[in-house]
């Protein structure tokens, strides 16, 4: 049997105000061990993490490593205990190399000056020692998301850690990109090292990990075998209910273009060119879908359309009128929504209650002519969604921040989907999400469709992509590569090679788009 590496007993974290976030959590990893931890939004995972790794204080219970009881009051104490941690969101900088970013804060030095030739050297030797290659002196701005990743995980070795926590580190990989980072995964357990794998993607589980912990409610439902439980078993334990990967929904025949993008150009401060004449069309009814591996300009298109961002060239035309001369105001007025990438910092004011959050995009709905806020009205409407897309926080006047990222989101999609737009742009609508908010999302975007609603859709989850979408674009280095009409004949894996760049539909079959 292999050796029991790192043990919680008890683990309990109160917050200040009496918020429990975690009670009396048990589980233990084992030496060369890929370890999932599953369950959803608001389950407890992001604050047992913290706690493993420093950031939080524990409240009551006992960490154990390698037998022996540990209290952390840093990360700094973490890393010196062998523990690294790889955030959802990755903390690089990006105007340093590859090299800098590895070793900043314990850079060899000599003489007391960055010694930077042994700084690449180490990056060199350390990423060949783990099949992990990254380019050591390119800037990190200009390398890919795949490469990012692969640098966040040899940071946290170079610190000299073999406990190593992932959270969510797929999320914005290409399929093929995916796979690698899974190989290089297999090969560290092989060494010896212990892996804590947090996703949301239960076919990643099963395939990648050998245990599982399920939390739900802040507390451990248990831990199993991964060959000994199905996906479907998984998602059960994890929201109380079975969870429908499969998603009908009617033919369509879209209508005429509602919103046409036309030769859009894009270059950002640092003088790199985000998007390259892009064109493409959206359908009165349709949902169309963006694929693309992160960085590669759909986000960027997305912020044209929605006013976030000026273009250098090109129109963005709703109907008759050119939105690339308009404020986000009108944009939205004009019957254009919008779900942000970025829930935290574009989707929601985190310091406001639900209730203004619900109501912050259209105050017109609820003023009186006399320029008077109507309460009843607000309140009917606030509580009506939260009971239609199952919100879950202790009242409307709650801090939206003190919702799980989970019950932010279905918050933020409550808003745009009861406003009355004609066209939503969603962008990744279901980062961060576990399995139940995500069907809930997902069957709501579907019923927005039969609703007659045109949708533009960003997601990296291809598979959901594909069976919601009625065609498909592709973006690759700030251009389309490819446009699928036939989505559902299409894999993973050759949405995979346009987003890689690997292969391109020609000028005439994209001017269709």
């Amino acid at each position: 049997m292999e050796k029991e590496i790192l043990k919680v007993e008890d683990l309990t974290k109160i917050y200040p105000g009496g918020t429990l976030a975690n009670y009396k959590i048990n589980f233990s990893a084992r030496e060369g061990e890929i370890h999932a931890l599953v369950g959803e939004n608001g389950a407890g995972k992001s604050t047992l993490m913290k706690m493993l790794f420093g950031v939080e204080e524990v409240t009551e219970g006992k960490i154990y490593l390698h037998g022996s009881e540990v209290h952390f009051h840093s990360s700094k104490d973490a890393i010196r205990a062998g523990i690294g941690m790889v955030p959802q969101h990755m903390m690089l900088v990006p105007s340093l190399t590859v090299a800098e970013n590895l070793t900043l804060g314990i850079e060899p030095n000599k003489l007391g000056f960055v010694y930077k030739k042994k700084c690449i050297k180490e990056t060199m030797d350390i990423a060949e020692r783990y099949n992990l290659h990254v380019e050591a002196q390119k800037l990190v701005r200009d390398i890919s998301v795949g490469m990012k990743q692969k640098l966040e995980i040899l940071k946290t070795m170079y610190r000299g850690a073999r406990i190593i926590i992932l959270d969510e580190p797929t999320a914005v990989l290409a399929p093929q990109e995916t796979q690698e980072l899974f190989e290089q995964l297999l090969n560290l357990k092989k060494e010896g090292y212990t892996i804590l794998f947090i996703s949301h993607k239960l076919n990643e589980v099963k395939y990648l990990c050998d245990r599982l912990t399920v939390l739900k409610s802040g507390r451990s439902v248990g831990t199993y075998e991964v060959a000994d439980v199905t996906v479907e078993q998984i998602s059960n334990l994890m929201v109380g209910r079975d969870v429908s990967f499969d998603y009908e929904k009617d033919e369509i025949k879209a209508g005429a273009p509602v919103l046409k993008v036309n030769g859009i150009r894009y270059t950002d401060k640092f003088g790199t060119r985000r998007l390259d004449e892009v064109s493409f069309s959206l359908r009165a009814g349709e949902i169309l879908g963006i694929a693309g591996i992160e960085g590669n300009g759909q986000k960027e298109a997305m912020d044209v359309i929605t006013g976030n961002m000026k273009p250098d060239e090109g129109t963005v035309i709703f109907k008759e009128t050119d939105l690339t001369s308009c404020s986000i105001k009108k944009i939205r007025d004009l019957g254009i929504g919008h779900i942000s990438e970025d829930r935290d910092t574009d989707g929601c004011s985190l310091n406001m209650s639900v209730e203004d959050n619900l109501i912050a995009t259209n105050l017109k709905r609820f003023t009186s002519r006399f320029a008077v806020l109507n309460k009843r009205k607000i309140e009917e409407y606030c509580s009506q969604c939260i009971k239609d897309f199952k919100v879950k926080t202790m009242s409307s006047k709650s801090t939206i921040k003190s919702l799980s990222g989970g019950n932010i989101q279905k918050a933020i999609i409550a808003r745009e989907f009861t406003n009355q737009a004609e066209v939503i742009i969603l962008n990744q609508p279901t980062r961060g999400v576990d399995v139940g908010a995500e069907d809930f999302i997902y069957q709501e975007i579907l019923n927005m469709r039969a609703k007659g609603k045109s949708m533009i859709l960003v997601s990296g989850d291809l598979g959901r992509l594909r069976a919601l979408s009625d065609r498909i674009i592709v973006f690759s280095e700030g251009k389309i590569a490819g446009l699928i009409e036939d989505v559902k004949h299409t894999s993973d894996q050759e949405l995979g090679y346009y987003m890689l760049g690997l292969k391109k539909d020609s000028k005439e079959k994209l001017m269709e788009a």
